[in-house]
């Protein structure tokens, strides 16, 4: 049995598994205990065949404010030092960080942010490493690594320009300044800006929907954008290709047909 999660909350429904970072007091921030308990989540998620669709959102006001720096700082005069001191930021990034964006960058499953609240550092990391970005008009979006002496990480150097491109992304990194959330709407940072109200509503129509599709088609669709993102047009075209004939073996693609034809929704089953 898995063990029991006390700083996020994972819950599965109608084939999607939401999962709510639940650190409110410090707007969902990002401690030891949160980071490895999100990987927890995405793995269970990525493994669990009754769920098709993944949706990541912050609980209260925030989606997430990115690192905990108080877990960051040194014990003052008088205080006791941390049971576990915080290991080198190179370290915890390829211990902790880069593991959940490279869990869902590799998720066979489509993962939507959505987003509730401001979404500064590796929070706005974490959202942009999503396949899909829904954001309350609430949000914001900050590349605040700057104001503490660091540069960009968790993705965020090769997430953001391929959204904005080089030059939006530099000078959005450089400036530290918050991006609304119509603002991420035109830059492309987010797919669409509903009401606060609307957000969970609008996020989870949305992942039903695609819960409701062939998930192998889903899982190929999202290799193969990722692979065109890193290739010339001849070497996507072989692979898309080679990703195609593996859909049109399935047994889901039988039944998209005779869907099809008879006129009838499909019923897909994800073989």
């Amino acid at each position: 049995m898995s063990a029991p999660f006390t700083v996020l909350r994972y819950e599965l429904a109608e084939r999607v598994a939401t999962i709510t970072l639940d650190r409110p007091d410090v707007l969902n921030a990002f401690d030891r205990a949160l980071k490895d308990e999100l990987l927890a989540a995405l793995r269970r998620a990525a493994n669990d065949r009754d769920v098709r669709v993944v949706i990541i959102t912050g609980a209260g006001r925030a989606f997430s404010a990115g690192q905990d720096l108080k877990e960051r700082l040194p014990p003052s005069d008088g205080e006791r030092a941390p049971t576990v001191s915080p290991a080198p930021l190179d370290v915890e990034l390829r211990e902790r960080y880069n593991p959940i964006v490279l869990a869902i960058h590799g998720m066979a499953k489509p993962v939507i942010a959505a987003v509730n609240g401001v979404a500064a550092g590796a929070g706005m990391s974490l959202a942009l490493a999503c396949d899909v970005r829904i954001a309350s008009e609430q949000a914001s979006f900050i590349e605040v690594f700057g104001r503490v002496g660091l540069i960009p990480d968790t993705g965020s150097t090769w997430l953001l320009p391929r959204l904005v491109g080089p030059a939006k992304a530099l000078e959005l990194m450089w400036t530290t300044d918050p991006v609304d959330a119509p603002t991420a709407l035109a830059l492309g940072i987010v797919n669409r800006v509903v009401a606060a109200d609307d957000l969970e509503k609008d996020t989870r129509a949305l992942a039903v929907r695609l819960a409701a599709a062939a998930p192998l088609a889903l899982a190929l669709t999202k290799r193969a954008v990722q692979r065109a993102l890193e290739t010339g047009l001849a070497e996507a075209l072989d692979y898309e290709a080679s990703l195609q004939g593996i859909a049109g073996r399935s047994a889901d693609y039988v039944e998209g047909v005779r869907a099809f034809v008879a006129k009838r929704p499909a019923r897909f089953t994800g073989e």
